[in-house]
């Protein structure tokens, strides 16, 4: 249990002679040149009850944190230092409030070649700093670094259990994995197959252990699923779907545990619902993006809260009873146009949380009024 008990490690401020010193400030970069984003789901309720934001910047992680329940903001702060660091970041959260990162980082060789290696860190504590990197690695050995320089953005996603996996598109277009084990030590690569897979694939957590990992090819979706935690992961059926690269993320949509997987059609750029059997549900919200997810009861009804960057660039939120898309979804825009993809949280009163970033990488927050029913939202508050 080395990686989940409760450390202060690397969770005291940097000191100089006895003086605290001053948080780095971060520049982020929460988009790509050709608009897609660099990080999603990057909104986390922490255990004290203050929520934190995230995303990658040059030299480490970009991380805004307020000062109290429902206070203002600090940052963005520089944390998890490190060089090397590509512009992907993937966050995922546990039960116990721990939030981990993972991320490709690129060294240079002493022959003249580069090392790609995937690292991972922690943190343990609502704004405290976060554990250094420690090394994941690479599928292949570094006589075979070429190889490692054609692996995809890695995607992390954390069990029931606590324990983190991490999983990327290999050289051959294929899915390889490497998860925690109980102790917290990494178990040995698994190479899961397939081929041909998009550069962005996703790891959905549900309940009792249960992983499913989706591949987009150029033949389907790939999908690898996990039973519990002490499985292996079975390729399963493909998907006969076009999805667009980054977009598909999941939810646990019942109380039996069911996931409800979400994507955006290639082509016409609309999202898609599907559980696994039958043809997937349109909903609408033609957009760019992944679409963030959170899971509330709204006037005493279960619904599922999806948010978006719509085609006009905006911001759209909607909400509909869980697993019931043939009820029909209404988007409806707020705010101006953002970047990247927008995150859902609840904050420590329970109430829903949206936030965007700007073009140039500031933060807007809103959140659901508490003196109106339905889902209205708050003025934006610009971090």
């Amino acid at each position: 249990m080395a990686l989940r008990s409760r450390q202060t490690s690397g969770g005291e401020p940097a000191r100089s002679g006895g003086i605290v010193t001053a948080p780095t400030r971060a520049t982020p970069v929460v988009a790509t040149e050709d608009g897609r984003p660099t990080v999603t789901g990057w909104l986390r309720l922490g255990k004290d009850g203050r929520l934190s934001a995230y995303a990658p910047a040059a030299g480490g992680v970009a991380r805004w944190t307020e000062s109290r329940p429902g206070g203002a903001w600090t940052g963005p702060d520089l944390v998890a230092p490190g060089k090397g660091l590509q512009s992907h970041l993937s966050i995922a959260q546990g039960a116990d409030g721990y939030v981990h990162m993972t991320a490709l980082r690129h060294t240079p060789m002493e022959d003249g070649g580069t090392w790609a290696e995937l690292v991972h860190a922690i943190q343990y504590q609502t704004g405290r700093p976060v554990k250094n990197w420690a090394v994941v690695g690479s599928p292949y050995p570094r006589r075979d670094w070429e190889k490692g320089l054609k692996m995809g953005h890695p995607s992390v996603g954390v069990d029931s259990a606590g324990d983190a996996q991490i999983v990327v598109r290999n050289a051959f277009g294929g899915v390889s994995a490497r998860g925690q084990e109980p102790s917290g030590k990494w178990a040995g690569w698994a190479d899961l197959n397939g081929n041909g897979a998009d550069r962005s694939i996703s790891v959905v957590a549900g309940e009792a252990g249960r992983m499913v990992i989706h591949a987009p090819s150029n033949t389907g979706i790939m999908r690898f699923e996990r039973a519990d935690a002490k499985a292996s992961f079975e390729e399963i059926e493909k998907l006969a779907a076009d999805s667009e690269t980054g977009t598909i993320t999941g939810l646990v949509t019942s109380e039996g545990g069911r996931i409800t997987f979400f994507l955006r059609d290639a082509k016409s750029g609309e999202l898609r619902a599907w559980r696994g059997d039958g043809p997937a549900t349109p909903l609408g919200g033609r957009g760019s993006g992944p679409v963030a997810l959170l899971r509330k009861e709204i006037d005493g009804v279960d619904c599922t809260v999806l948010a978006q960057r719509d085609h006009d660039g905006r911001p759209a939120i909607a909400a509909y009873p869980s697993e019931q898309e043939d009820a029909g979804v209404t988007w409806t825009p707020t705010g101006e146009v953002c970047a990247g993809a927008p995150a859902l949280a609840l904050d420590a009163d329970g109430r829903i949380v949206l936030g965007v970033f700007t073009p140039d990488g500031g933060l807007r927050i809103t959140r659901q009024r508490t003196d109106e029913p339905g889902l209205a939202l708050e003025a934006w508050q610009q971090v």
